[in-house]
Parts: C-alpha cells; sequence; structure tokens
C-alpha cells in the first residue's frame, strides 16, 4: 500500500512533508510507512480519501480498479485517470500544480498541524529525563574501566 501512497504523492505532485500536511497526517507517521517501520493505517486511508476524494479506496487498499473514480475526476475537473505516459505528460503541462500545491498545503496544513504538535510534545514530556549511570571503555588488552557519575 505504501507504493500506491507514493504513487499518488507524484500524481499530485507533492513532496511527503507537503502530502502529510496536505492530508492531515503526522509526517512521523507517513515517514515510518514509507520507511516500512509501521504499516499504513484506515485513518491514513480515511484522511487521503477525505482530501483527494477522486482517489478510490479500492484501489488504494487492495490495489483492484483504477486509481481514478471516473465520476468524481471529471465533474470536479480534477486531474485525470492518465493511463500512458503521453496522457500523464500532457496533464502535468495543462495544470499548475505548483499554485495547487501551495493552496493545498495552506489549506490542509492549518487545521491539522496544531493538534498534531500538541501530541507530539505531550509523548517527549511525558517521558522521564534520562540520566547516564555508568560509562565503560574496553581497551584491546581485555581490560576494561568503569566511570561513574559523581552525585
Amino acid at each position: 500500500m505504501k507504493d500506491r501512497i507514493k504513487k499518488i504523492m507524484e500524481s499530485q505532485h507533492m513532496s511527503q512533508k507537503v502530502f502529510a500536511q496536505f492530508t492531515g497526517i503526522s509526517e512521523g507517521s507517513l515517514s515510518g510507512v514509507f520507511n516500512g517501520r509501521t504499516r499504513p493505517t484506515i485513518q491514513m486511508v480515511e484522511s487521503i480519501h477525505s482530501h483527494l476524494p477522486n482517489i478510490s479506496v479500492e484501489w488504494m487498499l487492495f490495489g483492484t480498479g483504477p486509481m481514478y473514480t471516473d465520476s468524481l475526476s471529471v465533474a470536479s475537473g480534477e486531474q485525470s485517470p492518465g493511463t500512458d505516459a503521453h496522457q500523464e505528460g500532457q496533464q502535468s503541462l495543462l495544470s499548475p500544480s505548483l499554485f495547487e500545491g501551495q493552496s493545498g498545503d495552506a489549506y490542509g496544513g492549518v487545521a491539522a498541524t496544531p493538534n498534531r504538535i500538541d501530541k507530539t510534545i505531550t509523548k517527549y514530556i511525558d517521558k522521564p529525563e534520562r540520566r547516564i549511570t555508568e560509562i565503560r571503555i574496553f581497551y584491546d588488552d581485555q581490560t576494561w574501566e568503569t566511570f561513574t557519575p559523581k552525585s
């Protein structure tokens, strides 16, 4: 599924950061999916679909069917599902994706980002402060020294 999310990002001409802000997904969660640390959640799929309703949920989840739903993409005037490289090339020349990305970034990022930052800060505050208890140095002659802080 991460490959399909990457394909959506590429079709919208968005970087990972811009896509995360546009959809309201935290950048760390999206990065974790792309690095293989975590799997995409249903909340991610719902968020992507709510911000890009012309993307087929069935295609996102299972990889079956077309990437775009025909009725929404044609009616709203957004990008059509280019099936060959020629159509995709023409589409990128016709749509000013630079300005579309900025307006989506400003709209999607303002509402969702503050909540995400508060949650992240809360996670760091909940962790107790770590302290060094000892440092050991091992030498190549099979000896070692242990250092402990004074306090």
